[in-house]
């Protein structure tokens, strides 16, 4: 085991300095890293930032220049105060550096007093005070929504709508995939012409419709209203049906001769040997219906059926937002797609690649 990893942790310090020849760095070396690393910071660098700023308090959101690092600002207790003042390092007029505690600001003037002499009052200008600050982390940016915000209700709401909307999708999206790729009829090229072409029909010329139906059916504020009407998608009615016309014919003839049904042919063959496309279709089916913000903004009006994305919107206010609950809960939010990402990364190239897509 020990030498597996040391021959892995080689293999990995090799690639990550592999060089274009020889022992000596070639300048396209050092211009592929550099890229690769600008690359890596403009991808993660933003994901970072949400990471970091999602502990941070509303204060230290607001600080300018901005921080990395949550950072909160010192407070202590002075006598003949109710709370606790924020404490600050002032550059006195003589060049002395004290700390002194606020107690008010007046426009450019801060009202400052000694923690060690509450009694006496200073008045410093503002610009003369740097306030001390110490890592803090905001635990609570996360704990409050959750219990108090229904957040956990939100979080099941979501993942009963992706977790069904994406079984539905596969389902039927692979059962028209195989009609179009397996049957030979008149007419089959121009019915996926026209399943193409609905994707160039933009979501706000159907969403009157398909709210109209959705309302005649009784699903108004119910998650089948989120669920059901993008159920077929042409994306992926595309994505498998390429992947389909890749599989070898003789092995569905052999499977008639043997007189499988057409059922089973669809059951236990096409649908094992597709797989890699219906992993990508799978992680694409979760980001779509984890990350839909307009359809379940339109169909769902009380708080118990929110999913996450519409509480997220409950943050902002007409005259303030929260950003410190927004930044943490969509750090939640982004958890579960990384993690189906992480399990099915590996069938995204083999997925892709067969399917003709570029």
């Amino acid at each position: 085991m020990a030498d597996a990893q040391t021959a892995s942790g080689r293999s990995i310090a090799g690639l990550l300095t592999a060089r274009r020849g020889g022992a000596s760095w070639h300048w396209t070396d050092v211009f592929t890293y550099v890229y690769l690393a600008f690359g890596v910071c403009l991808m993660f660098g933003p994901v970072l930032w949400l990471a970091l700023s999602s502990f941070k308090t509303p204060a230290g959101l607001l600080e300018f220049p901005p921080t990395l690092l949550p950072l909160g600002q010192i407070e202590v207790e002075v006598d003949g105060h109710d709370k606790p003042l924020p404490l600050y390092k002032v550059t006195m007029e003589d060049g002395t550096v004290r700390e002194l505690a606020q107690i008010r600001r007046i426009g450019i003037i801060a009202q400052m007093v000694d923690p060690n002499d509450p009694e006496t009052s200073i008045r410093v200008p503002i610009a003369s005070r740097e306030p001390i600050r110490e890592f803090r982390v905001a635990w609570e940016n996360y704990t409050k929504p959750l219990e108090r915000f229904n957040f956990l209700t939100y979080l099941n709401n979501s993942v009963i709508v992706t977790v069904v909307a994406t079984l539905i999708t596969l389902l039927i999206n692979s059962m028209a995939a195989f009609g179009l790729a397996i049957y030979e009829f008149k007419g089959r090229n121009a019915v996926m012409l026209f399943v193409i072409g609905t994707l160039m029909i933009p979501i706000t010329i159907i969403l009157v419709p398909a709210y109209l139906v959705v309302t005649q059916l009784n699903m108004v504020n119910t998650l089948w209203a989120v669920i059901l009407p993008g159920a077929a998608t042409p994306t992926g009615v595309f994505l498998l049906r390429q992947y389909m016309l890749t599989l070898p014919r003789d092995l569905i003839e052999a499977a008639r001769m043997d007189k499988a049904s057409e059922w089973a042919i669809y059951w236990r063959i096409v649908l094992p040997l597709s797989l890699p496309a219906i992993a990508v279709l799978a992680i694409f089916s979760v980001m779509w219906r984890w990350n839909d913000f307009l359809w379940p903004l339109v169909v769902l009006n009380r708080s118990e059926v929110y999913t996450l994305q519409i509480g997220l919107n409950a943050f902002q206010g007409e005259l303030d937002v929260q950003w410190h609950y927004v930044l943490a809960m969509t750090v939640v939010t982004l958890i579960p797609v990384a993690l189906v990402f992480a399990f099915l990364q590996r069938f995204i190239t083999t997925g892709i690649a067969s399917t003709g897509m570029k």
